[in-house]
């Protein structure tokens, strides 16, 4: 058994005087699905019928994308936290036809009796939501400094963490997650991003990788191979810096040691400027080209309208965190000589133009040790331009730390 996903139709008298679905009637939505989760599944009279009343203590809504008449939304609904008396709930709502995430929220209930005194959660409510989630995917979400995140699990063994960059999301890493056997995958997606939290404020390597080590809290482990791409090498850096002793070996991906020059800074806050007044597509558009080779752009056309899609659909929130991230962060050039005792591939795709094969060279030989790949046929993207030649490197070297 599994938690029933519910469809519901987007009616124009839901809907303002521009067309677009309001607020109030978003609400009305989430609380008819969750009334449509409980009739096919415990009763809708499973409070009532113990003595008790879900009432609901605070709510958190992130509004994604408009929904227009007509749209039928897909909401799908997890129970992240049960206690005795109170529940929170996260409820997301897609649109079928194209399966954007139109908006994310959580309700946090307390149930009370008649008097209006906190009473215990229902037997029959729990052990419903606590079966259908003993059996969902790999993709957990999990709340760490205050933002939720959604995380893919697979497998068991060393762990290995999965960092993505900008502005993409956890599937950048699907052919490695599946493929790796032997290993535990674990890939999030970073905060304003992907399918996780994406609030206005709290972007900053060091919060990224804070973020990172909660969740390794989470699932009990002491020790991880960090394989972070692009922004997500800095945030590994970062990570190292801090926590060196929870690391068992690195990857650095198509990535850079070094700050910002005075000029990307400038670049890096038009971008931002560009993200707030265009939306995201304008960032997915201008960065399009760089990302992928030559010969991916025009063998591949639909990994490249995928590549553009996943970019197009991150949250403008997220976007301008991660470039203030991104401008202000720290140099790491100081720390590639101390890594000493850490394992470490680099990594860089043959035509990356954004961190060149050549940057990756001088990392490597700044690293004590540390093995250097190039992928042909990649540029920026070698986990999804260049799949299996990205995971036979990472399984040998994953192999051979024992």
């Amino acid at each position: 058994m599994s938690i029933p996903e519910i469809d519901l139709v987007v009616y124009p008298d839901e809907c303002d005087a521009f067309g677009h679905l309001n607020q109030a009637s978003f609400l009305s939505l989430f609380e008819r699905a969750r009334w449509e989760l409980l009739r096919g599944g415990p009763g809708m009279d499973v409070f009532t019928r113990d003595g008790s009343w879900p009432a609901l203590r605070k709510t958190v809504i992130d509004y994604r994308a408009a929904a227009f008449p007509g749209d039928v939304l897909r909401f799908q609904q997890l129970l992240t936290h049960v206690g005795r008396t109170s529940f929170t709930m996260r409820q997301t709502a897609r649109r079928l036809r194209d399966d954007a995430l139109i908006a994310a929220a959580e309700f946090v209930f307390v149930c009370i009796d008649r008097d209006g005194r906190p009473t215990p959660v229902p037997t029959d409510f729990r052990e419903y939501m606590n079966t259908a989630d003993s059996v969902q995917t790999d993709v957990q979400r999990i709340t760490v400094n205050g933002v939720n995140l959604a995380v893919e699990v697979r497998g068991e063994g060393p762990a290995v963490l999965f960092i993505h960059g900008y502005p993409l999301d956890r599937t950048i890493w699907r052919h490695q997650i599946d493929t790796l056997e032997g290993f535990r995958r674990i890939a999030p997606d970073l905060r304003g991003m992907g399918q996780s939290d994406a609030p206005d404020l709290g972007y900053s390597m060091s919060m990224y990788a804070a973020d990172l080590l909660a969740l390794l809290d989470v699932f009990g482990i002491e020790e991880v191979v960090l394989c972070g791409l692009s922004m997500g090498g800095y945030v590994a850096l970062e990570f190292v810096r801090q926590h060196r002793s929870r690391v068992r070996g690195l990857v650095l991906m198509d990535t850079r040691p070094d700050a910002d020059t005075s000029e990307v800074r400038r670049t890096r806050d038009g971008a931002a400027a560009t993200a707030r007044d265009r939306g995201a597509s304008a960032i997915a558009d201008a960065m399009l080209p760089k990302m992928l080779a030559a010969t991916t752009l025009a063998a591949q056309p639909e990994l490249t309208e995928r590549v553009r899609a996943l970019m197009a659909r991150t949250p403008v929130s997220g976007i301008v965190g991660a470039l203030s991230a991104m401008r202000d962060r720290e140099s790491s050039e100081a720390l590639l000589e101390t890594l000493s005792g850490v394992p470490t591939l680099v990594i860089a795709g043959e035509a990356d133009t954004l961190t060149p094969p050549s940057q990756a060279r001088s990392m490597a030989e700044a690293i004590p040790g540390a093995q250097l790949a190039i992928i042909p046929g990649a540029a920026h993207l070698p986990p999804l331009e260049q799949p299996q030649a990205t995971t036979v490197r990472l399984q040998d070297f994953l192999r051979s730390l024992g």
